[in-house]
Parts: structure tokens; sequence; C-alpha cells
């Protein structure tokens, strides 16, 4: 098996309890040639370690400078390069495949909310198929889940109040995990080959894998190996870092930088 897709599809499966899939995240080809360095089989490109990379706030880089950024990460490492390209630029699931592809990537994270409000779950899970449809086995598609980190979803008129932390505020724990498992069961059912509750605290994470046959990512924190393996244990199949390793990285440039001043 020596097709970069398949060989990162079947790092996902059949993985003991507590050995889940550790994906750190490069932001740009530098960090991705140490992480690979480390011994790690693929790698996952935070968009908001990017984002910081290139002078932009999270959330605000232009679609043309993300993708440019993951086709260099690709093309300095031998391993698989997922990539996390927000909620897609408002651009169509075809146009995603086709940009992905170019920048040589095997899969991406696909947010189901924008400007911290959420989408409706099943207009989400329409997406996520016509993405699934169109990218035909080439990539693999990790549904980001935001329930929570976002309020009410669009369209139920109480938009405004998921900035404000009126709405949101005021979803109890019960609301936000029966709103993700909605979610996580529709993008499965979809065609997602993963699906991603970001911020889920750690009770809700056996529930929510339990839900779906596909694996879930769980968001960790690089501290030690064994905050990742109970993570695996609680039922996280593939565990991710978002930007943390290149804050660590800057507070220990910026630390460096002080000690020869």
């Amino acid at each position: 098996m020596t097709d970069p897709v398949s060989v990162f599809r079947a790092l996902h499966h059949g993985r003991a309890p507590g050995d889940p899939l550790v994906l750190p995240g490069p932001w740009d080809a530098a960090s991705a040639r140490a992480l690979e360095a480390a011994g790690f089989p693929a790698l996952a490109v935070p968009s908001a370690g990017v984002a910081a990379a290139l002078g932009h706030e999270d959330g605000r880089t232009p679609a043309e400078e993300m993708f440019a950024a993951v086709a260099r990460i690709v093309r300095a490492v031998s391993v698989p390069v997922s990539a996390d390209i927000e909620a897609g630029y408002g651009l169509e699931p075809e146009e995603l495949v086709e940009r992905l592809l170019a920048a040589g990537a095997v899969g991406c994270n696909l947010e189901d909310s924008v400007d911290g409000v959420l989408l409706d779950p099943a207009r989400q899970a329409d997406r996520l198929a016509r993405f699934r449809a169109a990218a035909g086995g080439r990539l693999f598609l990790n549904a980001r889940v935001d329930s929570y980190v976002c309020g009410t979803p669009a369209g139920t008129g109480r938009e405004a109040d998921t900035r404000t932390g009126g709405e949101a505020g005021a979803r109890t724990r019960a609301d936000r995990e029966a709103d993700a498992l909605e979610r996580v069961r529709r993008y499965a059912a979809a065609g997602a080959d993963g699906v991603y509750p970001i911020a889920a605290p750690p009770e809700a994470l056996a529930r929510l894998a339990a839900a779906v046959p596909v694996p879930l990512n769980a968001l960790g924190t690089p501290d030690s190996p064994a905050a990742v393996r109970r993570l695996g244990k609680l039922g996280a199949a593939r565990v991710t870092f978002g930007p943390a390793l290149q804050r660590l990285a800057v507070a220990a440039a910026r630390e460096a930088a002080e000690g020869v001043r």
C-alpha cells in the first residue's frame, strides 16, 4: 500500500484503546520537516498556525495563501499531509476538492460554523456528501463539529447571541452534546471519513465515539504521552493539537531572544 491517501486512511483504523493516531500540526516547511524527523507518520496542518505564520488573524487567511502554504508543506515532507481548510472559504465542495488535490493534501478538516455561527446540520451534511462524491475516495474528509465552541445554529433568529455570549452561555452541556451527537451522526451518514467534535469535554468522548462508525478526532494538548493515551482510552482514534505547537515554538523563540538581548 503506497498510495498516500490509503496509507493515511489506514492509520486511523485498527488502533488499540489508548493508542490514538497523533497528528502534530506544522505551520511551514521547516516545522513540517522537524515533525517528520521526530517520527510522526502523518501531519495535520492547522489553519490557525498557518494564519499566525503568515501574519493573519485566525479565520482571515485568504484561500489562495492557505492552499499555497499547504502545498509548500506537502513538498517538504514524504509523509501524508492533511489540512484544516476552515469552513471552505465560501468555495463549492467540488472546487475545494480540486484545490486540495492540487496542493497534494490527502485530506482535510471542514468546519460547520462561519464567524462563530453554527451552520444548519442538514445543509452541512449535504455539503459533505457533495465533497465526498467529488473526492471519489481521493481525500480523507474529517468533519469538524463546532457545537462546543459556538452557540445557536444559523436560521433560528438568535445568531447574534452566539457572539455576545447570551445564547451560547445559556446552552447547557446537555444541549451542546445533543447537538454534537446529531451532527456527528449526520456527517458520518453523509460519508465523512471521520468526525471532530472540537473542544468536546472528556466525559462526552465515549458517547460521541460510540454514536458513529468512523474514527473520532479529539483536540489534545502536547503535554505528555499520558495525556494523549487518556484521550484514546476515552474514545479518540485520532488526536490533534491545533496551533499549540506553533505557539510553543514562538514562546521558545521569544525566550531564547530575551536570553541574548
